[in-house]
């Protein structure tokens, strides 16, 4: 059923400050599209991105720029620096491609995470693509970029063979690093295996290519719980070089968002269309491109593309300066200021009942947390320096305590190791076992105790600290065989 709506309240819909030209002679369709991620634990975050983006189609384009793995920032701030803005969404890459060690390939991926929790943190989209070399050799281009038989490919996604435990032990090598953006509550565009259609890639123009999908997402989603991740199934433009989009779509159930890669100036309306139709409602985007789109031939052709993404270093060699200023500067480019504003306007969703994340804490002016707490709240996490001051307005600079208590849930069934650093004293209980005990009178100490815990469970955790005087400082972190050392997050913490 449609109806024609008044202007206003048309431009309400949009998602940043400047009123868009739209046709107001064709009728509006009132009842919008509603789309929950695929996965039905994902986080609040990344509904919260996947409804922006349902929201958005038709109505603007996101800007982004890719970067890769050696130097993820690089061509963003090129980007900023030509323009005076920054795209909204901020392409990463994890994927090794030089044959480095693995100490190289941890610290790099390692910058790319931390770069994603800082754009995040900044206002802006993540997406991560992963060009992942052949399980078992070496991470090299070649091992990326090559033709594998229908045969040795079965062998891949046939649970069992050695080289399905290759596939495996590389995937949950990638969750180390994404596990630490579910941590960090950053929801991450995930598009792996991208250009499936085309013959490029190991992984490419299989006949069960949807095999290799469900493995990689029940992988993920199932054992490592990265249930901060939007699955962006990308293919490439069906051309010349790659076959139709639909015998290698996973399925509906297992994507959240569709896109295609769309190079030298390509922008065939064939492409567009066979896509929307194959998206049935779930946001569309141009996963790369080389040459920047023209935004006002897309807002009149083209309007379901939710997001636009560069690729690397042709952003500059593609694009001629006036022309990546004129696409950023156009009102139906999205910006990353944009964003943040269209963010900040949206409606606050209520408050479901329930467990609240973190840990709730007590606070005394006393250093045996003796008496009445003089304040109560709750912490995020553990992971305090106060330095010479005081923790709160009413509690003493020196001669204080704390007791945190709540629960605390882990991932993955496997023994944790955790560390408290403190000064002064710190007690930690989980599950009611004291398994670090260091209350004493200590400069910047670190402690540490060990559990087996099982994945899913809910354990009560209770940690004590004081305070004697001058500097003041508690953090708690905990690592296992599939977790690198962090904070505990906020996300694994919970209290009534």
């Amino acid at each position: 059923m449609f109806t024609f709506l008044p202007i206003l309240f048309i431009f309400s819909l949009l998602p940043w400050g400047e009123a868009r030209s739209l046709p107001l002679s064709q009728p509006i369709v009132t009842s919008p599209v509603v789309n929950t991620p695929v996965n039905p634990s994902a986080s609040k975050e990344a509904a919260e991105l996947l409804t922006y983006l349902t929201e958005l189609s038709g109505k603007g384009i996101i800007s982004g720029q890719h970067d890769y793995l050696e130097s993820p920032d690089e061509f963003n701030n090129k980007l900023k620096n030509q323009t005076g803005k920054y795209a909204v969404l901020h392409g990463y890459e994890l994927g090794a491609i030089m044959n480095q060690s693995d100490k190289t390939v941890d610290r790099q991926r390692q910058a790319v995470v931390d770069s994603a929790i800082r754009w995040h943190k900044g206002g802006g989209i993540v997406a991560i693509t992963f060009h992942q070399n052949l399980p078992g050799t070496s991470r090299e281009w070649e091992n990326v970029h090559m033709t594998l038989s229908q045969e040795k490919f079965d062998a891949y996604v046939t649970p069992g063979t050695p080289q399905y435990k290759k596939l495996i032990a590389e995937l949950d090598e990638i969750a180390v690093y994404l596990g630490q953006l579910r941590d960090a509550e950053v929801p991450v565009l995930w598009r792996p295996y991208h250009e499936m259609n085309g013959g490029w890639f190991w992984w490419g123009q299989k006949d069960n290519f949807t095999k290799l999908w469900d493995i990689m997402y029940n992988r993920l989603a199932g054992k490592h719980k990265l249930n901060n991740l939007l699955w962006v199934w990308n293919a490439n433009a069906p051309n010349e070089w790659s076959d139709a989009y639909e015998p290698y779509y996973p399925g509906a159930n297992k994507v959240d968002i569709l896109a295609a890669d769309i190079y030298n100036n390509d922008y065939k309306q064939s492409y567009y269309e066979k896509l929307v139709k194959l998206a049935d409602g779930k946001p569309i985007g141009i996963g790369e491109s080389g040459e920047l789109p023209d935004p006002v031939i897309l807002s009149q052709t083209q309007s379901k593309w939710v997001y636009t993404m560069t690729w690397g270093k042709m952003l500059t060699e593609n694009n001629k300066p006036e022309k990546i200023k004129s696409f950023m500067g156009n009102k139906y480019t999205v910006s990353r200021d944009n964003y943040i504003a269209a963010m900040k306007s949206r409606p606050n969703n209520a408050v479901t009942p329930g467990p609240r994340n973190g840990l709730q804490g007590q606070y005394f002016n006393n250093t045996d947390l003796s008496g009445k707490p003089v304040l109560v709240r709750t912490d995020d996490k553990i992971d305090f320096n106060w330095h010479d001051d005081s923790p709160a307005s009413g509690i003493n600079k020196d001669s204080f305590s704390v007791r945190w208590t709540g629960k605390i849930k882990p991932v993955y069934s496997e023994k944790y190791t955790f560390t408290a650093y403190s000064d002064d004293g710190v007690r930690v209980w989980i599950g009611g076992k004291l398994i670090i005990d260091s209350w004493k009178k200590q400069s910047s100490a670190s402690s540490e105790g060990s559990i087996e815990l099982s994945a899913g469970t809910s354990y009560d955790i209770k940690i004590e600290y004081f305070e004697n005087r001058g500097h003041a400082s508690s953090s708690l972190l905990w690592k296992s065989k599939h977790q690198k050392q962090t904070v505990v997050p906020r996300n694994a913490l919970t209290h009534p």
